[in-house]
């Protein structure tokens, strides 16, 4: 068992042998450089251990493996310029990193000390001082305040002693000695730090009304079923920083009155899941978790729960039923979790990236949180950034920040020189924000007003190519397929919603229709059992409140202003620009287009798939698509 005296030591001395990836200054240390590469699974998809294996390989030929350490990190967040590898004590970023790259960095940078320009972020388009760093901050992370994410990126997740180095389980034994269970809760009200898993409810409350539950046995769980489509946040820090949900999750047990927490992973994150088993080992090693922790007398364990990847999960009650072996189907409330959660008892959720703020804000007080962000939205969110934009990638910015600086200044904004016209935050329980609001404030209140929602941090950008029908259609097929299916607004509701939405996009509605989607849309989101339920109509009422016009011209004009819904477009030749070539025609997978030589040739419509191989193919470009 570590106790206080022998964390401090050890924080200490990991410390020195780290402090080089946040000063960048040299270390006494035998090892002289630090090579971190990208462990998030974007990045391990892109074949990063394969890198790293190469240049350990380098290294041990050019006899220098034990000056350099090589690590596996979680995401830096900027996966549009993945495999990224990092070489400190310069701080050095390379990107887009190939097998012959990284052959080239570990001679010349690693090595010989020349920085690779080649490989650098951005190389060509911006400066860099003589040590190979830009003069000016690379613009993706400039406008960034990590909290949640200060470790990912930073250090080795499968290492405690890389995580205690960076003030690691230091929260944890300050709770423990010095504080009361209130004194912690009072902490985080004071913080104003708001659940980030969607709903935004106080999470200081949350805790109040647990900790007042009456029990012998209560429970923490920690919400890790991410499921909203294009949403990676929860996952990239459990990936790289999965000690800091730990830490937390102790912390909550202590300020509520539990001795056991359960994380509920969805069993598709494989490499969160054996990060999080490592982490768990390895703090039961030193006696973080487990009997006794610091001597205090409080115990506190953690077990891990897979999930099947089932959407309605990520409801509290759903989610517990899951965790008890249950079919994972949303309860009728009241009785809320406070009071009757966990097999019965009373129990408390929160979400991976509420638990990943607690750390820092126990360390640094409440008004340090607190004065981050709005007055009703405190401290930092963090979003995956997805869509139509350059920048893909995880984003942590302060509350309030302007859409629009997370679109052009962070994301770099739309590629092709294409017109940003929407984007979609909160994912399937969120709504659509227009380009008129792009200068809205990113908060939960700011968001509400205009129909859509934080949610748990997906952010989809749109461009004019899009059809917002078809959009809102997508999410709602989403939400039909993963309905439960136990109240009937959400089971039957939902599909007749999608009913409407086909109907529509295959030129076959009526402005009737529009009106029965309004309604219908309404009557579920004030019926349905659950959250989810609830929100699954946020997508269609704010396309109707925002895109109207689409909608109409799909009914009324039997066309798709975007030329994206198949049925109300036509491929068409034009004749003067066709050369009779017949690549189109023999490359088409209908056999539907027909001409002879010198003759242009013409596309049968009743036959036409509208797959859009001929436009992709034809070397004169004679062939588009018509709305």
């Amino acid at each position: 068992m570590k106790t206080i005296a022998e964390l401090a030591e050890l924080r200490e001395a990991s410390y020195a042998k780290v402090h080089m990836r946040e000063d960048n200054k040299e270390t006494t240390d035998k090892v002289k450089r630090h090579v971190l590469l990208c462990g998030g699974t974007g990045c391990l998809s892109s074949h990063s251990e394969q890198l790293k294996e190469r240049l350990d390989e380098k290294l041990n030929e050019y006899g220098i493996a034990d000056q350099v350490q090589t690590i596996m990190t979680g995401c830096f967040g900027l996966c549009a310029e993945g495999p990224i590898v990092v070489v400190y004590p310069e701080g050095t970023m390379y990107s887009k990193v190939t097998p012959k790259d990284i052959e080239e960095i570990a001679e010349k940078h690693v090595k010989d000390g020349q920085i690779v320009e080649r490989c650098l972020i951005g190389h060509g388009e911006e400066s860099y001082d003589e040590e190979g760093n830009k003069k000016e901050a690379i613009d993706f992370f400039h406008s960034q305040k990590r909290v949640a994410l200060r470790n990912c990126g930073r250090i080795n997740p499968e290492n405690i002693d890389e995580y205690i180095a960076f003030d690691g389980y230091k929260a944890l034994g300050k709770v423990l000695t010095e504080m009361t269970p209130e004194q912690v809760i009072q902490t985080v009200k004071d913080s104003g730090l708001r659940g980030r898993g969607g709903a935004g409810f106080p999470t200081g409350q949350k805790w109040t009304f647990a900790a007042a539950s009456k029990g012998d046995i209560k429970y923490v769980a920690c919400n890790a079923d991410e499921g909203d489509p294009g949403a990676f946040m929860d996952r990239s820090i459990l990936e790289g920083d999965p000690h800091s949900v730990l830490e937390a999750m102790a912390i909550a047990g202590y300020a509520v009155g539990a001795h056991q927490g359960y994380i509920y992973v969805r069993a598709e994150y494989p490499t969160a899941v054996h990060r999080l088993n490592v982490a768990i080992e390895q703090a039961h090693e030193y006696g973080l978790l487990g009997k006794d922790i610091f001597g205090s007398g409080f115990d506190f364990d953690i077990e891990l729960r897979l999930g099947a990847g089932a959407f309605v999960c990520g409801e509290e009650t759903a989610l517990m039923n899951s965790i008890e072996g249950m079919r994972g189907e949303p309860r009728p409330r009241p009785p809320f979790p406070a009071s009757k959660g966990i097999f019965g008892k009373p129990s408390m959720l929160n979400n991976v990236e509420t638990y990943a703020n607690i750390c820092p804000i126990i360390l640094n007080g409440a008004d340090w949180f607190a004065n981050m962000g709005t007055e009703k939205s405190k401290g930092t969110k963090v979003f995956a950034v997805g869509g139509k934009i350059n920048n893909t990638g995880l984003v942590e910015i302060e509350m309030g920040t302007p859409l629009r600086e997370v679109i052009y200044n962070i994301g770099g904004g739309v590629p092709g020189g294409k017109k940003f016209k929407a984007a979609q935050t909160g994912g399937p329980s969120g709504g659509c924000i227009p380009a008129s609001l792009i200068d809205t404030p990113m908060t939960y209140d700011d968001l509400s007003a205009i129909g859509s929602m934080m949610g748990s941090g997906g952010l989809i950008v749109m461009n004019e190519d899009d059809c917002m029908v078809d959009i809102a259609k997508f999410f709602l097929e989403f939400t039909v397929d993963e309905s439960c299916g136990k109240c009937p607004p959400c089971r039957i509701g939902t599909k007749r919603m999608l009913e409407i939405l086909e109907k529509i996009t295959d030129g076959r509605g009526e402005l009737e229709d529009i009106d029965k989607l309004e309604t219908l849309a309404k009557n579920i989101k004030a019926s349905a059992l659950c959250g989810l339920g609830q929100t699954a109509p946020n997508p269609v009422l704010s396309t109707l409140r925002y895109f109207r016009d689409e909608y109409i011209a799909h009914v009324v004009d039997k066309k798709c202003p975007a030329g994206v819904c198949k049925n109300l477009i036509q491929i068409k030749i034009n004749p003067d620009i066709c050369k009779s070539c017949g690549i189109c025609a023999k490359i088409c997978p209908a056999t539907c287009i027909s001409g002879q030589k010198k003759v242009p040739y013409v596309i049968d419509q009743s036959r036409c798939l509208k797959c859009g191989a001929c436009i992709e193919k034809c070397p004169f470009k004679a062939i588009s698509k018509e709305a």
